[in-house]
């Protein structure tokens, strides 16, 4: 093809060459597209952080066993830590989220930026954390705009913030979107619009599954701990499953895994979030949406619970009658709802860590990280959460969120006064109409 063009005019010829130059130059450093999984470099491996002391605590078993009780360990140090932030209340809880967020962002951006690290790319990483600020940014200023209304209200300088904020954070990011392009060099073009790729598939992957948490928090507290104990008891249950009697593996993409633990696992899963379903919806404290007091300057979980947190009693079927000896049980109508988490959490919210497997074999990596001994790295342990929170955010919208009162009448609260005297004419009209009120005397 170059030879073709280069039998053109005299002054073409010159150009031509230039452009070959040019394009053979581009796909040198293009190549990345074109390898195999065997010819992408690898990834240096980070270091074993298991402490010391339970090095030398388990130095005479075998490496299997060892393996078991330093997850084991760990386990239970992270269900303790999360259950400490659990009762320090939702502030806590979110900025855990935030925090997990953040961590999982810079271990996969790290990964990109040891694979590519050879080629001195410009403002990568700089560019990375900048574009993680302008998405947060962006998210966390639309739940201030719908969860602190009043409290935004009460300060001008605020106000200014949330009127214009969508403009804000466009501006922001398109500073950023321009900062990329200058910074292209000529032969990296093609790389550079890989990592620039990865980079917002990152934040698509981090920051808008844990927008979603929040949100899924705001609806009541339950709504974040079943599902996220589901996938934690569904990751036990499939594993110790899966140590002791599994044998039929179940997956290439992660040769560890069996059918024995994935099976083990769905009907440990499914019992748990039933039992657990119950036991929260007795208290106010997990089940009231999670609403800011303007007054107190802190969140508060008070509410008449629901009907989908109030006992109902259902029927039993036959067969069933005859095993258990009586024809209806008292339930919560949430249990059934759990029923559907903690299928998702056994069957589909797997897939979220065979994904995070394929990724790991793409870069010859075991691990994301070595943030937790024996885990791996805080993205090895939140790869089904995030496909956990999208689905429990589809299934609250889609079947269970209604009409929010109070949090329209937190927008209310925000309109001019003339606005609102409108507001309340109509409402008043449309309730006599309907008969539910009775016409003023005075007319």
């Amino acid at each position: 093809m170059s030879e073709l063009r280069r039998r053109g005019a005299g002054g073409d010829h010159e150009t031509e060459n230039i452009i070959d130059k040019d394009v053979d130059g581009d796909d040198r450093f293009g190549e990345l597209d074109l390898r195999t999984d065997a010819e992408v470099p690898e990834v240096v491996q980070p270091a074993d952080s298991t402490p010391e002391i339970l090095k030398k605590a388990f130095s005479g078993l075998s490496s299997r066993w060892k393996n078991w009780w330093i997850r084991g360990i760990l386990t239970l140090a992270m269900i303790s830590f999360f259950s400490l932030v659990i009762y320090m209340g939702s502030f806590m809880l979110m900025l855990l989220v935030l925090s997990i967020q953040v961590k999982c962002f810079h271990e996969i951006i790290t990964i990109g930026y040891r694979v590519y690290r050879s080629y001195d790319l410009p403002w990568f990483r700089t560019l990375s954390w900048y574009f993680l600020l302008c998405v947060n940014y962006f998210f966390y200023g639309e739940t201030v705009a719908d969860y602190f209304a009043t409290f935004v209200q009460r300060r001008e300088q605020l106000q200014f913030l949330i009127r214009y904020h969508r403009f804000i954070s466009f501006t922001l990011y398109l500073a950023g979107f321009c900062m990329f392009v200058l910074s292209l060099v000529k032969r990296r073009y093609r790389l550079q619009f890989y990592m620039f790729a990865w980079t917002h598939v990152t934040l698509l992957i981090t920051v808008t599954q844990s927008h979603l948490v929040i949100q899924n928090l705001f609806e009541g507290m339950i709504w974040f701990l079943v599902p996220i104990s589901s996938v934690i008891c569904n990751d036990i249950a499939a594993y110790i499953c899966g140590f002791f009697f599994g044998r039929t593996p179940l997956i290439k993409l992660s040769p560890k895994k069996t059918w024995e633990g994935f099976i083990g696992g769905f009907f440990t899963t499914v019992v748990f979030g039933f039992i657990v379903a119950y036991l929260l919806a007795q208290y106010q404290y997990f089940v009231c949406p999670v609403e800011y007091n303007s007054e107190t300057n802190r969140f508060v979980t008070e509410c008449e619970p629901s009907e989908l947190f109030q006992l109902q009693k259902y029927s039993i079927p036959p067969l069933l009658q005859v095993m258990l000896g009586r024809e209806t049980v008292n339930l919560y109508p949430f249990q059934m709802h759990s029923i559907a988490l903690s299928t998702f959490a056994s069957l589909i919210g797997p897939f979220g860590g065979f994904f995070a497997s394929g990724f790991k074999r793409a870069f010859k990596i075991k691990d994301f990280a070595d943030t937790i001994p024996g885990h791996g790295g805080i993205m090895d342990r939140f790869d089904c959460q995030y496909l956990m929170a999208t689905f429990v955010h589809v299934y609250i919208t889609s079947f269970i969120r209604g009409p929010n009162p109070s949090k329209l009448l937190k927008q209310l609260l925000v309109l001019q006064p003339e606005q609102q005297l409108n507001v309340y004419k109509t409402l008043k009209a449309h309730l006599i109409e309907k008969g539910i009120l009775q016409p003023s005397l005075r007319g």
